[in-house]
């Protein structure tokens, strides 16, 4: 059974509150906590148990939040600017950090929480090391097609019913905020060139080769114009959920990597 401790917050940020968990391991050592960004359906409790099992393995604590709009943080109307990834960092994230103390930090950011964690240390020398899980590094015609196909998928009433368990009556404007831009010209041309060559800190980019949202030449193209050291680790048989459809490699993989960031 575990003893992780779990605290919970809501968070005042720019046009309402946001849900922040604090999983802390019975072991904790002095390192800096892990700060998770969830996907665009996602949300804190769809992490499931991913992160109390990293708070255990990792003996630090683990930090999730739902974005502003998604799971138990207040609602929006509007959708999310075309500029939403690079705006996380700047207008939600420095509310997070500041409310909870937060000096150094890790992020760990899964699909589009991958692209806002580059971001965000982009700008942020507090950042000791980036961790991205099938983040996308530019718009690619996979990324369309998977994005077409799961907005058709969700025409179903019974999808629809799927994410409102997780995240309620915002259910139809998550999934608006993910198709809406993402299938628009205007946010054909967005990439991270201009925040990736920022990131000075270590930077390990985990992908899986069946990821239906994108092909290796996200993980290739974050390794490689990354400001500081880096390095990539493709999966064999897995999709776009490498925490899930390969936890463990997933977690021995981070440890190896922060306990390398650490010596």
């Amino acid at each position: 059974m575990s003893r992780t401790k779990i605290e919970e917050f809501k968070i005042d940020v720019t046009g309402g509150k946001v849900y922040v968990k604090v999983w802390i391991p019975e072991t904790t050592s002095t390192a800096s906590p892990l700060i998770l960004l969830h996907d665009s359906l996602g949300s804190v409790d769809l992490w499931k148990d991913f992160p109390s099992v990293l708070a255990e393995n990792l003996s630090r604590c683990v930090i999730a939040y739902d974005r502003l709009g998604f799971g138990m943080s207040d609602s929006r109307v509007e959708l999310p600017s075309m500029d939403f990834i690079a705006e996380e960092a700047v207008k939600y994230f420095p509310a997070i950090k500041e409310y909870l103390s937060i000096q150094h930090y890790i992020l760990l950011g899964h699909s589009v929480g991958g692209s806002m964690a580059v971001n965000i240390a982009s700008r942020d020398p507090d950042c000791e090391a980036v961790i991205t899980v099938s983040a996308q590094a530019f718009v690619e015609d996979i990324t369309i097609k998977g994005i077409e196909d799961a907005k058709k998928s969700f025409e179903k009433l019974e999808q629809i019913t799927r994410l409102e368990k997780w995240h309620g009556s915002k259910a139809k404007w998550v999934l608006h905020a993910w198709t809406d831009i993402w299938l628009s010209a205007e946010f054909a041309n967005w990439s991270l060139q201009s925040s990736i060559s920022n990131v000075c800190c270590p930077v390990l980019a985990i992908h899986g080769e069946n990821d239906e949202y994108g092909s290796t030449a996200f993980p290739e193209y974050i390794s490689r114009n990354a400001g500081g050291k880096s390095s990539m680790l493709l999966l064999k048989n897995c999709g776009h959920m490498p925490h899930k459809e390969k936890s463990r490699e997933v977690i021995c993989a981070v440890e190896e990597f922060l306990g390398e960031v650490n010596a």
